[in-house]
């Protein structure tokens, strides 16, 4: 990887800024161009040294090294198409989104003869909040990244995208768009869902407050990702929808039983139930 690599970013938040960060920690970067809907968004991902300067014509990306889309996946048409007449022969694109399928699908449509410098990549961190404040230079330090290299990547183009999330502290692992949107949809896209879920059920009730001033710990743990981006989930629930679907089916099926082991007084079904899934979260290490 080049260290006087040029990195245009769209989306100074938590992914792009902590990746911008990143890399200008690493000093595998001299500038940083952001992109983005809110012009106070880039002015403050400016202040903090997140970007070094803010894009104002798209024809900027063509001398750059490294473009990293860090948007929701419901606005990676959109840019796509939108970039695709100025990407320079050499630009390689590389994206954070949480669904794959759709989006090489959108690249597919969209990048035309730039397809092949597009790596797609999830990186496995992030957080509730969201915007450049939340960015951090650590967010990749020790955590996944799963790259999902297309049939047409040239094996320079996959190394290039693997070293720069490496020069963030990643460690990188490689999949299928499917096999990537099956996984992520059982331990990712569905905790949310649920997380969502429950929240929406205690805020539609008459005694709300009262329910929400005796929650705790176990509330607070099981329903922080609920915070996290209304907008980001809707595109993440939407694109991943037969997976979640399917994941959904299988949650449904687990809530019967265990809604027939209450009804019913079943202690040895309840503890069966609880002894697997303590002795599994017992040895797991995230």
């Amino acid at each position: 990887m080049k260290a006087d690599m040029k990195l245009v970013i769209f989306g100074a938040g938590l992914i792009g800024g902590s990746f911008a960060l990143a890399l200008k920690e690493a000093k595998a970067v001299r500038n940083v161009t952001g992109f983005g809907r809110s012009d106070v968004t880039l002015q403050q991902a400016k202040a903090l040294g997140i970007i070094d300067s803010i894009g104002g014509d798209l024809r900027e990306v063509a001398d750059a090294d490294l473009v990293l889309l860090a948007v929701p996946v419901g606005q990676m048409a959109d840019i796509m198409t939108r970039i695709a007449p100025h990407l320079g022969k050499n630009t390689l694109i590389t994206d954070g989104g949480s669904t794959k399928a759709d989006v090489v699908l959108h690249a597919r449509e969209c990048l035309g003869a730039h397809l092949s410098g597009f790596v797609p990549a999830h990186p496995i961190a992030g957080g509730e909040n969201s915007g450049p404040l939340a960015a951090r230079v650590d967010l990749f330090q020790g955590k996944k990244v799963v790259m999902t290299p297309l049939p047409e990547n040239l094996p320079d183009a996959i190394a290039r995208i693997k070293a720069a999330w490496e020069a963030c502290g990643a460690t990188v692992t490689e999949m299928t768009p499917d096999e990537h949107d099956a996984v992520f949809a059982a331990v990712s896209h569905l905790p949310h869902l649920l997380s969502f879920a429950l929240v929406h059920d205690l805020a539609g009730r008459k005694n709300r407050d009262l329910l929400l001033s005796f929650a705790a710990s176990g509330f607070r743990d099981f329903t922080r990702i609920a915070g996290s981006s209304p907008e980001m989930w809707t595109d993440i629930c939407l694109a991943n929808r037969d997976a979640l679907l399917t994941e959904l089916g299988h949650y449904m099926q687990e809530l019967e039983t265990l809604h027939e082991a209450l009804a019913q007084g079943d202690a040895n079904k309840l503890e069966e139930i609880f002894s697997l899934a303590h002795a599994v979260r017992s040895v797991w290490k995230p």
